[in-house]
């Protein structure tokens, strides 16, 4: 019984490839108990690694959390089997407005402490006491209303590239550094403002307007399914889009062109830019915008050093990184003294 990958990324990257089959990027997630989380990941993973479903899978007691690519001709049999789990028969699944079917090159179906990364007690206040869920249509409307706070619940590098129009977007590496610093701006508006949040998918609003609203804001919305459902319905409406930008996302696309508005700049000449890249040299990997210019000079690197040691025979750089652990720089997104643009 086959519980984990076999092949490696440039392996099913290289079938992926000849196959030439389309898939679907989407994304899903749920609250619920599990009582054996490793037992329920055991049972996705057998089944999903035989309808050749790659993707980033978190289980946990509290829910799953899952971002998926799907091969198309499976997409009903896909359907059919989560709707035969009970807690997630007609969730709602987030489909990708651009697709690549190399998205995903793993499945990777991993056992958390949480499906998301919040830092939060959960005991210590009622979580399913949630903010009001609004549809793009809802959204427009309360955003235009001068006595609304709109606040963006994601991390600054994804921001930086995309973002809702006058909305708040804390300058934050992480979900969990979000919450108090939002709370603390917002303290003297917990009564008699709308509190409307949004992040990519709805899954970080749901435990956050949860929690805003035991720390005692009375008028707390969030936007239902995310930028993703958003962008749907507005074209599907013929909504007035309040996105500009791109909508980052969490697997090998980087990101989705929502609008045509580039807000952002190359983090090494400061040229209008918006595309994310990570540094050549796999001891950074450090994730940073860099223009096409920027990429040919540096040879997709974000500096000297590493531009010197990308250029060396893999052995050697294999043998420079023998014994050290992975470099901070690849869990700080965005921000380093190389980049001249962006710190």
């Amino acid at each position: 019984m086959q519980l984990y990958n076999k092949l490696s990324a440039k392996e099913r990257e290289a079938l992926l490839e000849e196959a030439g089959e389309d898939r679907l990027t989407l994304s899903f997630y749920a609250y619920a108990k599990i009582g054996n989380p490793e037992l329920f990941r055991n049972h996705l993973f057998i089944a999903w690694d035989q309808m050749d479903v790659l993707g980033r899978i978190y289980v946990a007691h509290e829910g799953i959390n899952a971002q998926l690519s799907v091969p198309a001709k499976r997409f009903a049999e896909f359907k059919a089997f989560i709707d035969d789990i009970y807690f997630l028969e007609n969730v709602r699944l987030n489909i990708a407005i651009e697709h690549d079917i190399k998205s995903f090159l793993k499945l990777k179906v991993k056992v958390r402490k949480k499906i998301v990364a919040d830092g939060l007690n959960d005991d210590t206040f009622d979580v399913t006491n949630k903010g009001v869920h609004v549809d793009a249509a809802k959204f427009n409307e309360l955003i235009n209303d001068p006595n609304t706070i709109l606040v963006d619940m994601r991390n600054h590098y994804e921001s930086e590239i995309g973002h809702f129009q006058g909305a708040i977007t804390p300058d934050v590496d992480t979900f969990r550094d979000s919450l108090d610093i939002i709370e603390e701006d917002l303290k003297e508006h917990k009564e008699d403002k709308n509190l409307v949040m949004y992040c990519t998918g709805g899954i970080r609003c749901e435990k956050a307007s949860a929690y805003y609203k035991h720390r005692g804001f009375k008028n707390v919305f969030q936007l239902e399914g995310g930028i993703i459902e958003y962008t749907r319905q507005v074209e599907k409406q013929k909504l007035e889009n309040k996105f500009i930008g791109k909508n980052f996302v969490f697997d090998h696309r980087r990101a989705e062109r929502i609008s045509e508005d580039v807000i952002a700049q190359c983090h090494q000449c400061g040229k209008p830019c918006d595309t994310h890249v990570n540094c050549a040299n796999e001891a950074c990997h450090l994730l940073f915008i860099q223009c096409e210019e920027c990429a040919e000079k540096m040879n997709n690197c974000c500096s000297d050093d590493c531009k010197e040691i990308a250029a060396l025979p893999y052995e050697e750089q294999k043998a420079l990184r023998k014994g050290k652990g992975a470099s901070n720089k690849i869990f700080k997104k965005g921000r380093s003294e190389v980049l001249r643009f962006k710190h």
